[in-house]
């Protein structure tokens, strides 16, 4: 006697073989998931459309597990090089560099994170990702104050406080975002734009 093929649980769904006839438990269980990643951000409505539609013509687990195979990677921590493997983390170096192009915000000139932006930059996208962002802030703020006939630079009071706070963030190897600021120079390279 053959024993067909054990029905192993994956996550709420039934995928010991991929010619395993799916059914509506199966489904329901799918389609929960392409929910959840459509609520996450993770589809947008086409792509959540798309593979509805797909998960409810599917015959077999293995259709099924193909409309959603994709979702259940965790999201990366550190950014990632092109060929997907996780950026390594800034060296001691890369992180003073950073630093030093944000903390030049305490003296608001855009010829600081200018220089760092031209040469450490192009060795480093830990360093242009610091030195285009202060780049940007900077920018933003003379623009402010220009349009505003000098009352914007009241705001340089502010970026004292801004500039020292990213430069901490920059010591410490993580990234930082500017809100509200021109994208005049662009952060090119893995880490984050957002």
């Amino acid at each position: 006697m053959v024993a067909g093929p054990a029905r192993v649980h994956d996550r709420g769904m039934r995928t010991a073989s991929s010619d395993y006839r799916a059914g509506d438990a199966d489904r329901e269980t799918l389609v929960d998931r392409l929910k959840v990643a459509y609520a996450d951000g993770r589809l947008d409505r086409d792509a959540f459309d798309l593979r509805l539609e797909r998960a409810m013509t599917a015959r077999t687990a293995g259709e099924l597990w193909a409309v959603v195979y994709d979702l259940d990677r965790p999201a990366p921590t550190r950014p990632l090089n092109p060929d997907g493997s996780p950026l390594a983390p800034p060296t001691d170096d890369e992180r003073l560099i950073g630093a030093l192009a944000q903390a030049t915000g305490v003296v608001p000139v855009l010829v600081g994170p200018a220089l760092v932006l031209a040469t450490a930059g192009r060795r480093s996208a830990f360093v242009r990702h610091h030195a285009a962002g202060a780049l940007n802030f900077q920018l933003t703020l003379l623009l402010v104050a220009i349009v505003t006939f000098g009352l914007g630079a009241v705001l340089y009071a502010v970026a004292w406080i801004v500039a020292v706070v990213a430069a901490v963030v920059a010591l410490t190897g993580s990234t930082f975002r500017y809100p509200w600021v021109l994208r005049v120079f662009g952060r090119r390279g893995p880490y984050p734009t957002t």
